[in-house]
């Protein structure tokens, strides 16, 4: 059975312009963990050149934590981009895995309404999707109805 969840107060930090190495990934992650911070969603766009891009998420109230850390970047030609007030919505389903075009009746559903996306991460039995809480209702709904035909 395919569930359909919802998380609000996410935002969404995308970091531009950064070394394609994932030893600076990692130095990003682990002083985001020592702050105490939890990260959700991360998606690293292909390399552009010698440059590459990361986006993920954390939760609204967590902003204030890592910015002093992501201002820093700034030295290393690290532009970090903020976008708070979104929310998540998942799509889980165990037979996921072996069922052709589930991300296609996902999409379709959030195309339909229209949705400003933000970010998808997927794994074999989910997708995630990042909204604006302005689209989130629209979205949540039309996904939820295409997941239950």
């Amino acid at each position: 059975m395919t569930k359909v969840t919802s998380e609000s107060g996410i935002t969404l930090v995308t970091l531009q312009n950064c070394p394609p190495d994932i030893t600076f990934c990692q130095k990003v992650f682990t002083t985001i963990a020592d702050l105490g911070v939890i990260v959700d969603m991360i998606s690293i766009a292909p390399n552009h050149g010698s440059r590459m891009e990361i986006s993920f998420t954390i939760c609204d109230d967590d902003l204030g934590e890592i910015l002093e850390f992501l201002s820093k970047l700034k030295e290393r030609d690290v532009r970090p981009i903020f976008s708070s007030g979104n929310a998540k919505i998942n799509v889980y389903d165990e037979k996921m895995k072996d069922t052709a075009g589930m991300a296609a009746k996902v999409f379709t559903a959030a195309a339909a309404s229209k949705t400003d996306i933000r970010i998808i991460t997927t794994s074999d039995v989910d997708i995630s999707i990042l909204v604006t809480e302005a689209d989130f209702h629209d979205a949540f709904t039309a996904i939820e109805k295409a997941c239950q035909e």
